[in-house]
């Protein structure tokens, strides 16, 4: 798909999730199944302006994990900048990312 702004003509790609959903499990094969399926679908719900799908994976569990699982709202509730609450949050959304890149453990049988 193409629009059209301030006379530019730029490409919008839209993912399939289960386009996504594999691209999770090549590139963070920890990622639990229910958060590979949650990513897959907040991805595919959007369009990407010139964006890579490794790209918007990227920049779609950095956003969610910032929000969901670290202070960073309520940081910026009690008055710190954003930057400064994302430099915060940072080290804990890489380690959860750094986790599920990692090959999981196999099950002892």
């Amino acid at each position: 798909m193409y629009i059209e702004l301030e006379g530019k003509i730029s490409a919008m790609a839209k993912f399939n999730v289960e386009d996504v959903c594999r691209h999770i499990r090549r590139k963070h094969p920890a990622c639990p199944d229910f958060a590979v399926d949650f990513f897959s679908r907040e991805v595919a719900s959007k369009d990407w302006n010139g964006c890579k799908l490794g790209t918007a994976v990227g920049i779609t569990m950095q956003s969610i994990l910032r929000h969901q699982m670290t202070d960073y709202d309520q940081l910026l509730l009690i008055g710190i900048d954003r930057s400064e609450a994302k430099r915060q949050v940072q080290p804990r959304v890489n380690a959860m990312i750094a986790t599920w890149r990692k090959n999981p453990k196999p099950k002892k049988g």
